[in-house]
């Protein structure tokens, strides 16, 4: 390794390492956030508003995580289950689901700062972690089809040119030696682009206003739902379950001391993050497990070459121009990527459940088995079906992520729980 954990290196090397984090960090910052915004607005300027936020925020949290929370070299960008909760409680409006982000983030931050999340760690049996990756990816998959399709006079084009877009991804991943296997998703993003404006044609240029933006920093009212909290607390425990995974991950890599203290100030962090992005009105952070790709095909550790990094996406954000740019990615671009993104999930599901034995017999098979499909029919379901039910219930029932949790911890923990 070149470069330990908690080594600095010179001005050179260290530009040069967090022009690299940062090129690693933007397109998962790109892709979400482009996303949500259009799931909020269809003006672009408050798309880009949107974005210019989210870039600040995410900037700010990796360097504090850096400097105080888990002291370690991990990407931070916006929580994709998030956005399975978000897109099934968005019938209750912004104000109800950035409160319930919010009220989930200081959920998360006094689990990890009372020290309670110590003892809740047994809860994760290798099994659920398994199912809850793969729900993620499936219960987007509606999400995926309306980026790709929504809205389209060639439904053909649009599903053949995402189709040839996540093989050329593919391919690229393969055949890119080391780091630049980092690059795949931003080639995606550049390429694909253009060549989707090359086929469909280039739009007309915009401008963002200052009075589309100027009332937009902080959501207008916050609106405590008790079934869209209910709905995002299962979220959060997929997003604890993630950011859990990603530091006990890297420190077992990296064979780093005071693991229980990094994972405490780690999700601490996080949840003090989502906070502030229920109150800003964008979408929470996590830290992404890509970072050990990276560390391995470069030798550096340095948890200090993601500052440089840090400060890029701060500065991002304070250019109008650069943010209205990248709101214009197209949507078929965008539902290409996350596709791309969902499949890596789902393999990393699926690699965990076999390495972890996760099904052996009949009844783990029917405790993998009914949750994927239970998550997977609700995901599906049209919206219209779920009117009939309470408020409170609503946003729950009609979640499929939500209720394929809901399955596999009740067949895991109670149906099938092992004897002693």
């Amino acid at each position: 390794m070149k470069y330990a954990v908690n080594d600095k290196p010179g001005l050179g090397p260290m530009l040069l390492y967090g022009l690299q984090w940062w090129a690693v960090s933007l397109p998962c910052v790109v892709i979400m956030g482009v996303v949500v915004s259009r799931l909020h607005f269809d003006d672009i300027s408050l798309q880009a508003f949107y974005l210019q936020k989210l870039f600040a925020l995410t900037g700010v949290t990796a360097i504090i995580q850096i400097l105080l929370g888990h002291r370690m070299p991990l990407v931070v960008g916006p929580a994709t289950i998030l956005l399975v909760g978000m897109t099934a409680s968005i019938a209750q409006g912004m104000e109800a689901i950035y409160s319930a982000i919010l009220v989930g983030g200081a959920v998360l931050a006094l689990l990890a700062f009372s020290g309670v999340l110590a003892r809740l760690r047994f809860f994760f049996t290798p099994r659920i972690v398994s199912v809850i990756l793969v729900l993620i990816a499936f219960t987007l998959t509606p999400t995926i089809l309306n980026l790709v399709l929504g809205g389209h006079e060639q439904p053909a084009f649009h599903l053949c040119f995402a189709v040839l877009l996540v093989l050329a991804l593919i391919i690229c991943n393969k055949i890119l030696p080391g780091v630049l296997k980092s690059l795949t998703v931003i080639i995606g993003i550049g390429g694909g682009t253009l060549a989707y404006f090359a086929f469909q044609g280039f739009p007309a240029a915009s401008s963002a206003t200052t009075e589309t933006v100027a009332a937009g920093f902080l959501i207008s009212s916050f609106d405590f739902h008790a079934g869209t909290v209910l709905s995002f607390l299962f979220c959060f425990l997929a997003l604890l379950i993630n950011e859990l995974g990603s530091v006990e991950s890297l420190g077992h890599l990296l064979k780093l001391d005071d693991m229980p203290g990094r994972i405490k100030r780690g999700v601490g962090v996080v949840g003090l993050a989502n906070v502030a992005a229920g109150g800003l009105g964008v979408i929470g952070s996590v830290d992404y497990s890509l970072s050990a790709g990276v560390i391995a095909g470069t030798g550096n550790a340095s948890r200090f070459t993601l500052i440089p990094a840090g400060i890029g996406l701060i500065l991002c954000a304070m250019s109008s121009d650069i943010v209205l740019l990248l709101s214009h990615i197209p949507g078929a671009v965008m539902g290409s990527l996350m596709l791309y993104l969902m499949a890596a999930q789902l393999s990393s599901g699926l690699t965990m459940l076999v390495a972890e034995k996760g099904v052996t017999n009949f009844e783990s098979g029917i405790t993998v088995g009914l949750s994927l499909m239970v998550g997977l029919m609700i995901a599906f379901t049209p919206g219209p079906a779920f009117k009939g039910l309470p408020d409170l219930l609503r946003p729950i029932v009609g979640n499929g992520f939500v209720m394929g949790t809901i399955t596999v911890i009740m067949l895991e923990h109670v149906v099938f729980r092992a004897r002693a």
